[in-house]
């Protein structure tokens, strides 16, 4: 069997109702749309949790947070979890991680041989939520309203200096990786920040949306009491009571964040043209981590199991993978076993451990009934929240609040709950009974508020005295680099030239 390459492009907070079968058409995103065009896309792919940390955590390793004990985006993830590149590595692939993975603790690699930047975030554990303290707001890093009153044009952000970056690293490692003396397969994961917030967009991109017809969210806001518990916890976390968002505020921050995607749309069309301009050929996967509500019902960001925040797109193009459009229910944590499969890589010595399931098989026309699973444990919840999406129906489940039950179907946006009309008791029923032998949700909340209590206490130990950080410290050697006297410029003026001459 040949070992193929593989090119992940993973982006942060991209709305997955946004893709329903592939960019939306309105969306100035030609790169994407061809990509969509040779790649199977997955309309309905959930993430394993809407926030950062613990949904790129399930992505890498195949587990849910409850499994992974990355709760929140301040949770260690532990060096003893096998990822999508600690499988391909031990079976021989060179992998490489290009951007942003959101790695909390020392281990900053999580199976990558090499890491070309830094991470966009701390990597310790001063992000850590605290449930002995309902209500409290951690005003240095929680998310508040200002993305949205602040939005508009900029030029350069941090997060642009760092997408730059990211891009910059990628391709001249795919440069390298045709120019390589071995013959190793790779596997790459190229991983941008954007459109997450800030919402500020450079005015070519900007440009593009003057006369978009999208611009407000197809769901106005709604008064704090019309919403759901969680829904008014998160408004709470992200202090919209201190902001006076006006329609021009979402106006802009919409037109911002679509402007963005066109941005990241250049940056991978650049990534892409370099694979093709060097005759590399590779399976491609685009994903993102989770989605952002953009304005939807007046929520923001992601830590919710609305469709806006939790649906993510996810696009895979790979020879014997049917292009074309599959609304079967999926998740983040299918591409571990998803890749090791399409790599011939061998997961059964963790398999029974593993919840992912391959998307193989759906792409050569089988089918899947079983549910995907979503949890959320992080800051805006008091408990652990989890959810199940079957079929039309989504579920979901807290200690704290009503169950709620949605027809996707004929109810897209979630704006009528089900779970007390008897004409779906059943429906409810069998949703709950999955739940129950699924989690134990006071074992769950136990195991939050452990780890939680435990990081408090070891972070504000570390602060004291000498501190050491665990951000990766990415390593250039230049005596390794251009012509040095160890070299024979000879050979390395043939080696570093692609085509080759004769």
């Amino acid at each position: 069997m040949t070992k193929p390459n593989i090119l992940i492009l993973m982006v942060d907070q991209l709305n997955g109702t946004l893709f329903p079968d592939g960019p939306a058409d309105w969306l100035h995103a030609p790169n994407l749309k061809a990509l969509a065009a040779r790649s199977r896309r997955f309309a309905n792919c959930y993430t394993a949790s809407p926030l950062c940390a613990p949904g790129r955590a399930s992505f890498m390793s195949g587990l849910l947070p409850s499994r992974t004990r990355v709760y929140d985006n301040a949770a260690e993830f532990a060096s003893d979890i096998p990822t999508y590149a600690h499988h391909l590595r031990r079976a021989g692939w060179k992998t490489c991680l290009s951007g942003k993975m959101h790695f909390v603790g020392p281990d900053q690699l999580h199976g990558f041989e090499e890491r070309l930047t830094t991470d966009i975030y701390p990597a310790d554990f001063g992000w850590t939520p605290d449930y002995r303290k309902p209500g409290e707001r951690i005003d240095w890093w929680y998310h508040n309203m200002g993305s949205v009153t602040g939005s508009g044009v900029a030029e350069i952000t941090n997060q642009m200096e760092y997408d730059d970056d990211v891009a910059h690293h990628a391709k001249a490692w795919l440069y390298d990786a045709a120019r390589a003396q071995h013959d190793r397969p790779w596997c790459l994961t190229v991983s941008f920040t954007h459109p997450h917030d800030p919402y500020l967009a450079r005015k070519r991109f900007w440009d593009l949306y003057e006369d978009c017809a999208h611009l407000l969210p197809p769901v106005p806001e709604m008064a704090y009491e019309e919403h759901d518990p969680h829904s008014r916890r998160i408004l709470d976390a992200n202090d919209w009571g201190n902001f006076d968002v006006t329609e021009a505020d979402v106006i802009r921050s919409r037109r911002a964040y679509f402007a963005n995607i066109s941005y990241l749309d250049e940056k991978i069309g650049e990534v892409l043209r370099v694979l093709e301009d060097t005759r590399q050929e590779a399976t491609i996967l685009f994903v993102s981590d989770h989605g952002d509500m953009l304005g939807e019902r007046g929520l923001w960001y992601k830590m919710s199991f609305l469709e806006g925040s939790a649906r993510v797109p996810m696009m895979l193009a790979s020879p014997g993978i049917e292009p074309g459009l599959d609304e079967t229910p999926v998740s983040n944590i299918d591409v571990c076993p998803t890749l090791c499969e399409i790599a011939g890589v061998d997961m059964s010595e963790v398999a029974p451990w593993t919840t992912g399931e391959s998307l193989v098989h759906l792409g050569r026309g089988g089918t899947r009934t079983t549910p995907v699973a979503m949890e959320y444990a992080a800051e805006g919840s008091y408990a652990p929240l989890v959810a199940l999406r079957r079929g039309r129906w989504k579920y979901t489940r807290c200690r704290l609040d009503p169950e709620q039950l949605f027809d996707l179907e004929a109810d897209p946006h979630e704006l009528t709950n089900l779970a007390g009309d008897p004409a779906h008791a059943d429906t409810l029923a069998g949703f709950r009974a999955g739940s129950d032998a699924r989690w134990d949700l006071d074992r769950f909340d136990a195991e939050v508020r452990e780890s939680q209590a435990r990081r408090w206490v070891v972070y504000e130990a570390l602060r004291e005295g000498g501190y050491y950080p665990w951000d990766y410290q990415p390593l250039r050697v230049a005596s390794e680099r251009y012509m040095r006297n160890h070299m024979d410029l000879n050979v390395l003026e043939d080696e570093k030239r692609f085509p080759r001459g004769e």
